[in-house]
């Protein structure tokens, strides 16, 4: 490691920067938040606005020996001034940065992730700008947003822990189960008030036995990659996931090492564990103090049952939180081709259960004769001739075009594509088991125009 990463104060410092206002406006944006005051000077005449309170313009190239910088930035390709303000800098002992030349500067400006007052630095040493900001973008993805509002509510505390709390493994202990935990969630949406109810229960608990909470979250239709970032980030920090059968298990290993993994998935007509020991598990392991994920495939509010999960949970007082995900209507027809809606084809969609209730489909079938509406069938397969037959038998076209999709974002993705009429029959001499999903309309027709997952 050839360079050393340090924080320095440029609070009232005053920082030089040389050449084309063009090249310069980042190291101006960047140095302008730490109220350094900094002086510009182009050798061509410039009506650079400023961008901070702390910008002078300068007439003439400074003399560096009347005035101490505390940095110098070459931002100019002319390699005349680039020559003169290095020559300087060496004669002056002053940090140096040059455009697109590493070797000449003794400072470079790493990529930052500003999270106020947490700052993470990301430097290739001049190497590759490529490199350092795919790695800037993925540490973005993953640290939230409001994680600066996390670390102020901290230091704000830090008197009163430690006065709680005199032994350091007490106070580590504490912090940890405090940054990963509910209070952080809470801070996250921006409920301070609520924050800090939670922070003077935590502390004066007897035996300072961490808070559990549940978090339902959407693990989306198969595809790892279409995970939201908060799902991401609340996987990670679980201490027991639940998860069912839809659930690729590729997003298993996203959890933390450490985490219990218990599966409750359920097929049809076979439940590994039944819908109300679910739920009964959920508050059972909230209560011991564990924080839960319970991932569901899709979306947990749509099919999903998600709401009978949290019902309880609301009963009992057990804190929770709700994370959409990509539900499987949108991420498969995405990936199908296949928009939902289209202004020339369908101006409104019905996302519909294709489960017998009670050995019948018990469904509104005269709502869905209309030729401009999109229908899509979850869990519908092993209906599907049923479904095709009421939809003709109450009026809908029978050249109506369906598509199942099996599946879905998955490299395994399959489509079979017939007509309300012919489906039936295309099922049965296909090899199709699903998991998959039924969509019927005109929308379907644009599959072999749109469809790019397979091109």
């Amino acid at each position: 490691m050839a360079q050393l990463l340090l924080n320095l104060s440029m609070a009232g410092q005053a920082c030089l920067i040389l050449g084309d206002p063009a090249l310069a406006a980042r190291k101006i944006k960047a140095l302008s938040k730490t109220e350094a005051c900094i002086e510009f000077f182009c050798e061509k005449h410039t009506d650079i606005v400023s961008q901070s309170e702390c910008l002078k313009v300068l007439e003439l190239y400074p003399d560096l020996d009347t005035k101490k910088y505390a940095l110098i930035v070459v931002a100019s390709e002319d390699l005349g001034l680039v020559k003169r303000a290095v020559a300087d800098a060496k004669a002056h002992q002053i940090p140096i940065n040059v455009y697109k030349k590493p070797e000449l500067s003794t400072a470079n400006f790493p990529y930052l992730i500003d999270r106020d007052p947490i700052t993470i630095a990301v430097s290739s040493q001049g190497a590759s700008a490529q490199m350092t900001r795919l790695i800037q973008t993925k540490i973005n993805a993953l640290i939230p947003v409001q994680f600066g509002r996390l670390a102020n509510f901290f230091k704000a505390k830090q008197m009163l822990v430690n006065k709680k709390l005199t032994a350091q493994s007490d106070r580590r202990r504490f912090w940890e189960s405090m940054a990963d935990g509910a209070i952080a969630e809470t801070i996250y949406q921006g409920k301070e008030d609520e924050a800090e109810k939670i922070f003077e229960k935590r502390l004066n608990e007897e035996g300072n036995a961490a808070c559990g909470e549940v978090y339902l979250i959407g693990a989306g239709p198969g595809d790892p990659d279409l995970l939201t970032f908060k799902a991401l980030r609340l996987l990670q920090s679980a201490d027991v996931i639940l998860y069912d059968r839809l659930v690729n298990p590729s997003i298993l290993d996203y959890c933390k090492p450490t985490a219990e993994r218990l599966y409750v998935g359920k097929a049809m007509s076979n439940h590994a564990v039944p819908q109300s020991e679910i739920n009964q598990r959920l508050i059972d392991l909230a209560k011991e103090g564990k924080r839960v994920a319970r991932l569901k495939g899709g979306d947990p509010f749509i099919f999903g049952r998600g709401g009978e999960e949290i019902e309880g949970l609301a009963e009992e007082g057990i804190p929770f939180q709700v994370i959409p995900g990509i539900t499987a209507a949108n991420g498969c027809s995405s990936y199908a081709g296949i928009p939902l809606t289209h202004r020339d084809y369908a101006q409104s969609v019905r996302f519909i259960t294709g489960h017998l209730k009670e050995g019948e489909l018990d469904l509104d079938w005269p709502s869905f004769v209309s030729q401009d509406q999109t229908l899509v069938f979850y869990m519908g397969l092993s209906n599907l001739d049923k479904i095709c037959a009421k939809l003709i038998a109450h009026g809908r076209d029978k050249e109506t075009p369906v598509a199942l999709v099996e599946k879905g974002t998955m490299p395994a993705q399959r489509l079979l594509i017939a007509t309300l009429e012919t489906m039936p029959l295309k099922l049965k001499a296909s090899s199709f088991e699903g998991p998959a999903l039924t969509i019927v309309g005109d929308v379907v027709k644009l599959h072999e125009k749109l469809d790019w997952f397979h091109n």
